[in-house]
Parts: structure tokens; C-alpha cells; sequence
């Protein structure tokens, strides 16, 4: 299941504060704050998709995340990697290298990468 741009945006504060409270959400979230009830509704939407989970403190509720930001994007890119890439690493690989205008020491550092990748496979 996938985020929302705005949901995002609120799930990365929760990532990185792990444990909130919804007046901290509020606090950190950039101008112009968004109303207290936006942020409810928007944790409700990303609790039934399985995204947040919350502990009672009282009346307040302490919200933390349920999947982690490296899985919540590695999913993601696995996706746009198969919708748009014909399921290809390759061809995604290729693509990205030749838009991004990446320098020569971006593009060593990315085949210093690959080269050790190819090393452990070996390995295996």
C-alpha cells in the first residue's frame, strides 16, 4: 500500500522522531502548520492502511511507525522498477545513470558500489 504525498511528509516526522505525540507532530511540521484535526484525520487513514500504530497514554496517544523507512521505499522503488521499467533493474540502472547527470566521482563511487555487490555474489 502506498502514502499519500501529505501522508508522507507526516511519516517522515514520525520516522524521525520514532516515538510522537501529536502536539510534537505539529510542533515539527513546517509553516504553515496544518490544523490539529488534518492530523488526526491523516493518522486515522495511515493507521488503517497499517502504516502508524499508537500507544494510550491517558488521552493522549503516542504514535510510531510500523514499517521502516527503507522498507517503506524499497517497496516503492520495487514498484516503479516493475511499472515502469518492465520489472528491470537494468534498464532502471541505465535510465537513472543517463538523466541524472551524475559526475564522474558520483558514477566511480556508484561502480565501487556494483563492484563489491558483484564481489559478494561471487562469494555466494
Amino acid at each position: 500500500m502506498k502514502l499519500s504525498e501529505t501522508e508522507e511528509k507526516l511519516m517522515d516526522l514520525i520516522w524521525m522522531h520514532e516515538k510522537v505525540f501529536m502536539k510534537d507532530l505539529i510542533d515539527h511540521h513546517p509553516d504553515p502548520k496544518p490544523a490539529k484535526s488534518t492530523i488526526a484525520t491523516l493518522l486515522k487513514r495511515m493507521q488503517q492502511k497499517g502504516f502508524v500504530g499508537y500507544n494510550l497514554f491517558g488521552n493522549s496517544r503516542q504514535y510510531y511507525a510500523l514499517i521502516s523507512k527503507a522498507d517503506y521505499f524499497s517497496n516503492r522503488l520495487g514498484n516503479m522498477v516493475k511499472n515502469y521499467f518492465d520489472d528491470s533493474a537494468l534498464k532502471f540502472a541505465s535510465f537513472f545513470t543517463s538523466t541524472r547527470k551524475m559526475s564522474y566521482e558520483e558514477l566511480e563511487k556508484l561502480r565501487n558500489i556494483i563492484d563489491l555487490e558483484m564481489k559478494q555474489k561471487k562469494d555466494d
